[in-house]
């Protein structure tokens, strides 16, 4: 299942759990990484599953800076701001994961910045 049906499953479920946005955004960027490191430790034995990994992870990107871009949108104008940065370079780094001249830990990084963020942990990006 790639990271947009996942976050359209989670958020269309109106017989689920009550869950909050927060915890749905941290599943779904634990998930993106993990699907990183999974892609890019088996690359040269199959490096469709890291194009996978990297194209669902530049989707749940999208989806979070399309959010954050929305005028309605409650964070803080510079807080949007760094999240809709860290968008766009995931979509750059990315290219050049793909192109084979950088690694995915950067991209593990940050989905992991913002997950501390979303806990509300020192150090995190929200």
């Amino acid at each position: 299942m790639t990271m947009q049906n996942l976050a359209r499953t989670a958020y269309s479920q109106p017989l689920a759990p009550s869950r909050s946005p927060r915890s749905l955004e941290y599943d779904l960027l634990a998930r993106a990484s993990q699907c990183l490191r999974l892609g890019w430790e088996h690359r040269s034995s199959n490096f469709a599953s890291l194009a996978r990994a990297l194209q669902d992870n530049n989707a749940l990107w999208a989806t979070l800076a399309a959010d954050v871009a929305e005028q309605g949108n409650g964070l803080p104008a510079p807080l949007r701001a760094n999240l809709f940065y860290l968008y766009e370079f995931t979509q750059h780094h990315s290219r050049r994961v793909l192109s084979g001249d950088a690694g995915v830990d950067v991209l593990i990084d940050i989905n992991t910045s913002v997950m501390r963020g979303l806990r509300g942990e020192p150090g995190g990006c929200g």
